[in-house]
C-alpha cells in the first residue's frame, strides 16, 4: 500500500479504531482497510465469534490483530495473556508477532512468539514477566501449558490462523485441548484458506453463533476480475527443467516460488536453473534457521529472484514482491494448490499460478478445478517465436523506461557523430540490437514437441491392495524410510499422536509423513530418508503419551509382528 499523508488511515478511522492504532497504521502507510478487514473488524470489536475463509495475503492478520489491540485495557500488569493466536509454523508465528508489535507499538503491547526450535529458557523468562499476546504453534503451546508456564485463565480472545494447515500437520488433538482449557466466555476467531469437514467440526463445537466471512481470490480491489491467472502445461518428466526455463523466460517474473515435492528435487532444480543463468535459491527442511533467514533475505532484497522450495519449508512465508507461483508437479491435494496460489494476487496486485503436469497428471487438474471452482487454462509450452516476441517486448520496455528517465544527454555526441555517416533510423536499429543482445538476445533453443494426455490412461490409483486410499502412493520408495518407535496400541498410541509428535518437534508436516503401522508394542512410521536423522533425534528428546520411547531406524522390515494397524497416510489429523 502507498502512503498518503493527507488522508492518513481515513478508512480505518471509519471503523472507530483508537487513535494509537490509527497513528501506527498511518505510519505504516496503510490507507484503507482490505475487504476482509472491513468485514471482520466491526463484529470482532463487538465481541462476536468469527469464522473466516481467506488465504494468506488478504489482510487477515490485521483483521484479527486490530480488534484484539482495540479491546485491550490500559492496565495490563498481569502475567497471563489476554489473547492467544495459534499458527501452524514458526515463520508465521514470527510474522504475526511482528504485526502485533507494529500495530500496537503506541500501546506498549507485550507480544511473545513461542515455537519449537527456539530456546525455551527465553520463553519461560518472558512468560514469567508477563505478556499480553502469545502467538504459538500448538505443540509448543501444549508444552508450556503442561509446565504451567502458559496460563489460559485470562484469555479473552483465541485465534486459530490457517486452521486447515494446523489440522494437516496433525495438531487436531492439541487444538481441542487448548480450546477446552480456555474460558467458556472467550471470543473465538477461526481463519482457514479452505473449509474441509474437520475445520467445520471444530467451528461447530467451539464457536458460538459466529459471523461467517468468505473472501474468494477472484475479487480484485476494483471488483473487475480474478487477481490470479492460472495456467498449466503438459510436459514429460524429462522435459520439465527445460520447459520451466522456457516458461520463466516468457513470464519474466519479478520474484517467484517454484514448489517441488522433495528436498532432492529442490536441490537438483536449483542447480539446473542457476546453470541456465537464473538467480535461484533452495529452501527445504534440511536447512537450519540461519540458512533459511539468509535465503529469504536475498529474495527480499532482490539478489535472488527464484525460490525453489518444498511445501513445508514455504509454509507461512509472506513475500511482498512475489508475482508467480509455479507447481513443478501437480499438488497431491487441492488444498495444497489453494495454499500455494494464495501467495500471489494480494493487496490488489495481479499474480500468476503455473503448473507443470505430466501426461498422467492431466486429469488431476480437473479435480483441482472442481474443488476450487476456478478454471486452469491448459496451454502449449511457449514456442521459440513466443520467446523471441517476449524478449523484444522486454527490450522495448527497457528502452521506453530509459527514454522516460531523461538522462540521455551525455550520449548525444555519439548519435550526432554517427548520423553524419548513417541514417538516424539505422543508428537507432543498431542501438536497439545492442540493447536486445544485452538483455538475452535471440533464442537458440529447440521447439518442444506437443504432449497429449495418454489415451485410456487413468488417474493414478492411490489405493493399496486392501483398498485403503494412499497406501501405494506412500509406499517406501522415492527416498522414504521407516522409523521404529517402542510404543504401540498397548500404551494407547494413535496415529495423530505420532504425527503430532513428529510435526511438533521437527520441520516435517503431515503431508511429508508416509504410512503408519501400529502394533501392540511398537509402531513404524515412514518419513523422508533425508529427514530421518532429524526426526529420530527430535523424538528421542520428547515424550509421547507421557512415555519416552525407544526410537531408531527399522532394522528388518520383513519381521513385523502380526496384528499391525495400517493407517491411511495424509489422514492422520
Amino acid at each position: 500500500m502507498s502512503l498518503n499523508t493527507s488522508e492518513d488511515a481515513a478508512g480505518f478511522a471509519d471503523l472507530a479504531l483508537r487513535p494509537e492504532l490509527l497513528h501506527a497504521l498511518a505510519a505504516l502507510g496503510y490507507e484503507e482497510p482490505t475487504p476482509i478487514q472491513r468485514e471482520a473488524i466491526p463484529p470482532l470489536l463487538q465481541g462476536r465469534d468469527l469464522l473466516g475463509q481467506a488465504a494468506t495475503g488478504t489482510g487477515k492478520t490485521a483483521a484479527f490483530a486490530l480488534p484484539v489491540l482495540q479491546r485491550m485495557s490500559g492496565d495490563r500488569r498481569g502475567a497471563a495473556p489476554v489473547a492467544l493466536v495459534l499458527v501452524p509454523t514458526r515463520e508465521l508465528a514470527m510474522q504475526v508477532s511482528q504485526a502485533f508489535h507494529r500495530y500496537g507499538r503506541d500501546l506498549g503491547v507485550r507480544v511473545l512468539p513461542i515455537y519449537g526450535g527456539q530456546p525455551i529458557g527465553r520463553q519461560l523468562r518472558v512468560l514469567e514477566r508477563g505478556v499480553d499476546v502469545v502467538v504459538a504453534t500448538p505443540g509448543r503451546a501444549i508444552d508450556h501449558i503442561g509446565r504451567g508456564t502458559l496460563r489460559l485463565g485470562g484469555v479473552e480472545t483465541i485465534v486459530l490462523d490457517e486452521a486447515d494447515e494446523m489440522l494437516d500437520m496433525g495438531f487436531a488433538e492439541d487444538i481441542e485441548a487448548i480450546l477446552d482449557g480456555t474460558p467458556e466466555d472467550r471470543q473465538t476467531v477461526l481463519f482457514s484458506a479452505t473449509m474441509p469437514s474437520r475445520v467445520d467440526r471444530i467451528a461447530r463445537r467451539h464457536l458460538r453463533d459466529p459471523v461467517r466471512i468468505e473472501m474468494g481470490r477472484e475479487a480484485t480491489a476494483a471488483g473487475t476480475g480474478p487477481l490470479v491467472r492460472q495456467c498449466a502445461y503438459v510436459v514429460t518428466r524429462v522435459q520439465k527443467p527445460a520447459a520451466l526455463g522456457r516458461v520463466l523466460d516468457v513470464e519474466a517474473p519479478s520474484a517467484a516460488i517454484v514448489f517441488c515435492r522433495t528436498r532432492e528435487e529442490v536441490d537438483e532444480l536449483t542447480e539446473t536453473l542457476n546453470g541456465r543463468g537464473y538467480r535461484a535459491e533452495a529452501l527445504h527442511g534440511g536447512m537450519g534457521q540461519d540458512q533459511r533467514d539468509r535465503v529469504m533475505g536475498r529474495l527480499r532484497n532482490g539478489t535472488a529472484d527464484l525460490l525453489i522450495a518444498t511445501d513445508l519449508a514455504a509454509r507461512g512465508l509472506d513475500i511482498e514482491q512475489l508475482t508467480h507461483v509455479v507447481n513443478y508437479n501437480v499438488p497431491s491435494a487441492p488444498d495444497a494448490y489453494v495454499h500455494r496460489i494464495g501467495r500471489v494476487g494480494r493487496a490488489g496486485r495481479e499474480g500468476v499460478a503455473i503448473t507443470l503436469a505430466e501426461p498422467r497428471e492431466h486429469r488431476m487438474l480437473k479435480a483441482i478445478e472442481r474443488v476450487t471452482k476456478q478454471r486452469i487454462t491448459v496451454g502449449k509450452v511457449p514456442t521459440i517465436a513466443d520467446l523471441r516476441a517476449r524478449r523484444l517486448e522486454l527490450t522495448r520496455a527497457a528502452l521506453q523506461e530509459s527514454l522516460l528517465a531523461d538522462d540521455l544527454e551525455r550520449f548525444r555526441v555519439v548519435v550526432e557523430t554517427l548520423t553524419d555517416e548513417f541514417d538516424v533510423m539505422e543508428v537507432a536499429l543498431a542501438a536497439v540490437k545492442l540493447a536486445h543482445e544485452s538483455l538475452g538476445g535471440e533464442a537458440d533453443e529447440e521447439e518442444f514437441p506437443e504432449v497429449a494426455e495418454v489415451p485410456g490412461r487413468k488417474r493414478p490409483d492411490l489405493r493399496g491392495a486392501d483398498g485403503r486410499e494412499g497406501q501405494r502412493g506412500r509406499a517406501r520408495t522415492g527416498g522414504m524410510t521407516r522409523i521404529f518407535l517402542g510404543v504401540g496400541r498397548s500404551t494407547g498410541i494413535r496415529p495423530q499422536d505420532l504425527v503430532g509428535a513428529i510435526t511438533g518437534e521437527s520441520r516435517l508436516g503431515g503431508r511429508d509423513i508416509g504410512g503408519i503401522e501400529i502394533a501392540d508394542r511398537f509402531s513404524l512410521v515412514e518419513v523422508p530418508e533425508s529427514a530421518a536423522g532429524e526426526v529420530i533425534s527430535a523424538l528421542r528428546r520428547t515424550t509421547i503419551k507421557g512415555k519416552k520411547p525407544t526410537v531408531r531406524r527399522e532394522r528388518d522390515p520383513a519381521s513385523r509382528a502380526d496384528g499391525k494397524k495400517a493407517v491411511t497416510p495424509g489422514k492422520h489429523g
